[in-house]
């Protein structure tokens, strides 16, 4: 079953009585990854690339496990009229991705930015966002 988590705190105004208060929806439990023992949110990484200049929000998380370190790869997709940006400044666009994720979010990634529709998307549009590739695991 899914939950949706939260964060919550305490007010205590000047008079007697106080209250929780409930902040914004951090993720849902069922979409939860754990990276070296980090929770992860798609949601999160998300954030981190709809900032990110030139970059249409299209991403996905690949998963994967060397030895017994879990490895992740984020790979973005270019605005369409942002297609024709030189191999440098893509590089320092995916630099610039991983090093917010580091900061934010705590584990190290590869970042790597696409060509515009290059993410396979569903007849729909949406894109499938989370591939877990270690063993035992469905996503």
């Amino acid at each position: 079953m899914a939950t949706d988590l939260i964060s919550q705190s305490v007010v205590n105004k000047v008079s007697a009585r106080s209250f929780r208060r409930i902040g914004k929806i951090v993720g849902r439990s069922d979409d939860m990854l754990i990276i070296r023992g980090v929770n992860v949110y798609p949601t999160q990484i998300e954030e981190i690339v709809l900032e990110q200049e030139h970059l249409c929000g299209q991403y996905q998380v690949f998963v994967s496990r060397e030895g017994f370190l879990d490895e992740v790869e984020v790979h973005c997709e270019l605005e369409p009229g942002a297609a024709s940006l030189p191999p440098e400044v893509l590089e320092r666009i995916g630099q610039s991705v991983q090093q917010r994720i580091k900061a934010v979010i705590g584990i190290s990634t590869r970042a790597l930015v696409l060509q515009p529709g290059t993410i396979e998307r569903t007849l729909t549009g949406k894109a499938r966002r989370v591939f877990d590739r270690r063993s035992g695991n469905q996503r």
